[in-house]
């Protein structure tokens, strides 16, 4: 049996979209792709048809992974949460210590981490030395190129709808 992995409600529900996607439109167009190579004549010199069962089983290796994970998901209302220590699900605005910039960041699952958006996985170094600490500790995260520094400067809890 899987460990249970922790993910906010809009992960669940984009997976869940993900997945009804998949088992829908997704596996519709394979069987499409599939027949459209197989009107090609020989399936054993036919380089279309070995690509679109290729696709096709990704796609149902795609579909099986995500039922795992949200069967083996352990969701988190961030709404529902409060206080003032980074938690699962907390925004956090950190500071480098040395440069002073700030960045606001969101601790998620993993399968929600998207570092464009602000999105950091709950597993990830960064995460990591944030979680348990408050509102102006320090925070030290040791990255393959040293140690870095950020201070804590602000801790929220908000659900994201992007």
């Amino acid at each position: 049996m899987s460990e249970r992995s922790a993910m906010t409600t809009r992960g669940s529900r984009l997976l869940q979209e993900e997945l009804g996607r998949l088992k829908s439109t997704g596996r519709k167009e394979a069987a499409n792709a599939l027949a459209e190579a197989r009107a090609h004549g020989d399936l054993s010199e036919n380089a279309e048809y070995d690509a679109a069962k290729e696709a096709q089983g990704m796609m149902e290796a795609r579909i099986r992974m995500i039922e795992s994970r949200l069967s083996n998901a352990q969701v988190v209302d961030v709404s529902k949460l409060s206080g003032e220590k980074v938690v699962f699900g907390a925004t956090v605005v950190i500071a480098d210590v040395d440069t002073g910039e700030e960045r606001t960041l969101q601790i998620v699952g993993e399968d929600e981490s998207d570092i464009e958006k602000g999105l950091i996985s709950y597993l990830s170094p960064l995460a990591r030395a944030l979680i348990g600490r408050s509102e102006s500790d320090i925070a030290k995260v040791r990255l393959p190129q040293g140690e870095k520094e950020y201070e804590i400067v602000g801790v929220r809890f908000e659900e994201r709808e992007d």
